[in-house]
């Protein structure tokens, strides 16, 4: 959570599905970011409180989630907002919805 490649890193927490439907995704979102990666139905735990840590003990200039429009994805959405929360920090963030025919939602 402390490594140095968070120090005034712009975040990527993206579901790890996202890269195979939106066939843009290293253009658009990848690019001068740091990119985490995962999926809640597969994974087990819960990444709330990591990200927590890694957003409270670094300078973290932004957060962008990319999920996709299915159920299962809410919970990674969830988890990094609760974290941006539990950080204490007030940091700009977006959420970004990817459709299952790999268009932008939101």
């Amino acid at each position: 959570v402390s490594a140095p490649f968070f120090k005034g890193a712009s975040l990527l927490i993206a579901a790890d599905c996202t890269a195979y439907a939106y066939g843009a995704f290293h253009r658009d979102f990848i690019k001068n970011r740091v990119v985490l990666i995962g999926c809640p139905k597969l994974d087990e735990g819960d990444y709330r409180e990591k990200l927590t840590e890694i957003i409270k003990n670094n300078e973290i200039k932004s957060v962008t989630i990319v999920r996709m429009e299915v159920p299962c994805c809410g919970g990674l959405e969830k988890a990094a907002r609760a974290a941006l929360m539990d950080s204490g920090k007030f940091i700009p963030w977006q959420v970004v919805t990817i459709g299952v025919d790999g268009r932008v939602i939101e």
